[in-house]
């Protein structure tokens, strides 16, 4: 049970829905389009750099059992509260009520990745905090906007497509930063030694 709701914050799946999510956006107002991508490559680029620094350098807070911060959790409560809000929006409700229920999500995908002993608790706190972050910096001003959504059954039917598709699949980002964050620690390494 437990991993069936880890997938619903697998990159293969949330960055997908993301994508649609902006496409969407993109119709409706380029302004929140841009803010929406815009926001989450700045959370996926801090996620990427605390594995990074773990697979690579072996940087970690053993004394709190944190190595990085949790990509499902982050994923999962970021875009889901996303998708839930600008849905929930085009039916004419407050975008917030929608986040509330992609926040929950984002919880339960936490509760998933320590049951199935991926993270840690303060892995998936930092997770989960870092994609509300980003999903409040977006839902916020969309809720105060008076954007009109294009063709929300579109968007709709669009979303329920991509997500039957992408569901149980697994991007493959977790063996690549394995495979590359050595290369890239020994070369920002060397570059700092002979800076100083």
């Amino acid at each position: 049970m437990w991993t069936a709701i880890s997938n619903v914050g697998d990159a293969a799946l949330t960055l997908p829905v993301a994508l649609t999510c902006a496409l969407w956006l993109r119709l409706s107002d380029k302004t929140l389009a841009v803010r929406w991508v815009v926001l989450l490559v700045a959370g996926m680029a801090l996620v990427g750099m605390t594995k990074i620094l773990y697979a690579g350098c072996g940087v970690e807070i053993s004394a709190i059992g944190f190595r990085v911060i949790s990509g499902h959790t982050t994923l999962s409560t970021a875009v889901w509260t996303v998708a839930i809000a600008l849905l929930w929006r085009s039916t004419g409700g407050n975008a917030r009520v929608g986040a509330l229920a992609g926040l929950t999500v984002g919880v339960l995908t936490a509760f998933a990745r320590v049951f199935d002993d991926a993270h840690t608790v303060p892995e998936v706190i930092a997770g989960w905090l870092l994609g509300a972050l980003v999903a409040a910096l977006f839902v916020h001003p969309l809720a105060r906007s008076n954007v009109k959504l294009f063709r929300p059954f579109a968007a709709a039917a669009g979303l329920l497509l991509v997500t039957t598709v992408a569901y149980g699949h697994h991007a493959p980002i977790q063996a690549m930063i394995d495979h590359y964050s050595p290369g890239i620690c020994a070369r920002a390494w060397a570059s700092v030694s002979a800076f100083f």
